[in-house]
């Protein structure tokens, strides 16, 4: 169970590295999304530190071909749920991640300002892990407690919130699945 640190706007049972990728929500918006995502670095390949090292900002572009894309990108996400289930926080919840880009939800621009960004290892090719959707499950029920503007409703994904420019989480994630988890938790 995630223990809750409303005060610093942390999870108590995720590791915390620091982004400098983020900033100050405006004062006058209330967080009330919950944007999925997916990433894996270099594309389709999972469990090196390549994730982290880009939303600490210290990716060694040099070491693959496919960084060099990345060399001045500057995003973050509030958490990272690895395919084991280890959750990673880089961004309080009471900040702005950088991890929606140009983003729109039902007529409200710039997504970044009044959601919570969780991206998952993984692509838009290949399912995620039971893990991932237990540890997804639980941190989202968390982040409803703290945040109860966030309905079902009001949980979507990257895709649906920029959808020329983006496309994670993607079809393999099975949002039937990860809602009935959702559902099954709220009623215990």
């Amino acid at each position: 169970m995630v223990n809750r640190q409303a005060k610093s706007g942390l999870l108590a049972d995720a590791d915390f590295l620091v982004s400098p990728h983020f900033d100050d929500r405006p004062s006058d918006v209330d967080i009330d999304l919950l944007v999925i995502h997916c990433i894996s670095l270099p594309p389709e390949q999972y469990g090196a530190d390549y994730v982290e090292d880009f939303f600490l900002g210290k990716l060694d572009c040099s070491l693959h071909p496919y960084f060099q894309k990345l060399i001045s990108v500057r995003v973050s996400a509030h958490l990272y749920i690895r395919r084991n289930g280890r959750v990673i926080q880089f961004v309080p919840f009471a900040k702005r991640a950088w991890h929606a880009g140009l983003s729109e939800f039902e007529g409200q621009v710039r997504c970044n300002d009044f959601s919570i960004g969780i991206e998952l290892e993984g692509d838009v090719n290949h399912p995620y892990t039971a893990a991932q959707y237990q540890c997804l499950t639980t941190v989202t029920r968390e982040i409803q407690i703290r945040y109860p503007l966030i309905t079902q409703a009001r949980i979507t994904g990257h895709s649906d919130i920029a959808p020329y420019r983006k496309d994670d989480p993607g079809p393999h994630f099975d949002w039937q699945h990860y809602f009935a988890c959702l559902n099954s938790k709220a009623d215990q």
